[in-house]
C-alpha cells in the first residue's frame, strides 16, 4: 500500500513598520486531490499576544502546538525560550521527532520558524515562510518590503499569499490572517 503524501498549506509572517501579521491559506491536499479547502491554519495563544501558524500534518501541528503553549505557561510566556525549549525535546523525544510539521510563531515584535529538527530560525528580513507555496510567498514578501513600503504587514501577507496561490497548485486564495495584540 502506497502512503499518500499529505500536503497543506503556506503560512507566511512579517514584521513590517512596527506591526506584525501571520496568515495561510486553506487547502489540504491528499496527493493530488484538494481534501479541504478552508483549514484554519492560523491559531492564537495566550488570549492573541501569540499568532501562530503551521504547515504540516494537521494532527502533528495540533501536537505542537499543545506542547509550545505548555511551553509558553512553563517559561512565563517568554516566546524564545518556549521555542528552543520546544525543538529540543521535538529533535531529542522519540514520539516528537516523528511528528511532521513546521510553525511559525509571532508576538508584536519578534517572529520566529521552528522546525522538526530542532531549529529555532529568526528570519532574514523580518519574514517567515513555511510550507507548499513557502518559496513563492517569501520571494513575493521580500519584493513587496522592498518595494511596496507603504504596505501595512497584513496587506504583505494577503498579497504574499494571493500570489503564492496564483502559482503553487497546494495553495490556495482562501486566507486567514491574524495580528499579534
Amino acid at each position: 500500500m502506497t502512503k499518500v503524501k499529505i500536503r497543506s498549506t503556506t503560512v507566511v509572517g512579517i514584521y513590517h513598520n512596527g506591526e506584525m501579521a501571520v496568515g495561510a491559506d486553506g487547502q489540504a491536499s491528499m496527493g493530488n486531490t484538494i481534501a479541504k479547502s478552508n483549514v484554519k491554519k492560523i491559531r492564537k495563544l495566550l488570549d492573541g499576544k501569540i499568532v501562530t501558524g503551521f504547515a504540516g500534518s494537521t494532527a502533528d501541528a495540533f501536537t505542537l502546538l499543545e506542547r509550545f503553549e505548555a511551553k509558553l505557561n512553563a517559561y512565563g510566556q517568554n516566546m524564545k525560550r518556549a521555542a528552543i525549549e520546544l525543538a529540543k525535546d521535538w529533535r531529542t523525544d522519540r514520539y516528537l521527532s516523528k511528528l511532521e510539521a513546521m510553525m511559525v510563531v509571532a508576538d508584536k515584535t519578534e517572529l520566529l520558524i521552528i522546525s522538526g529538527t530542532g531549529d529555532v530560525l529568526e528570519p532574514d528580513n523580518q519574514i517567515a515562510a513555511i510550507g507548499s507555496g513557502s518559496n513563492y510567498a517569501l520571494a513575493a514578501a521580500t519584493a513587496l518590503k522592498q518595494h511596496a513600503p507603504h504596505l501595512t504587514a497584513e496587506e504583505m501577507v494577503r498579497e504574499s499569499l494571493n500570489i503564492a496561490a496564483d502559482i503553487c497548485v497546494f495553495t490556495n486564495h482562501n486566507l486567514m490572517v491574524e495580528k499579534p495584540v
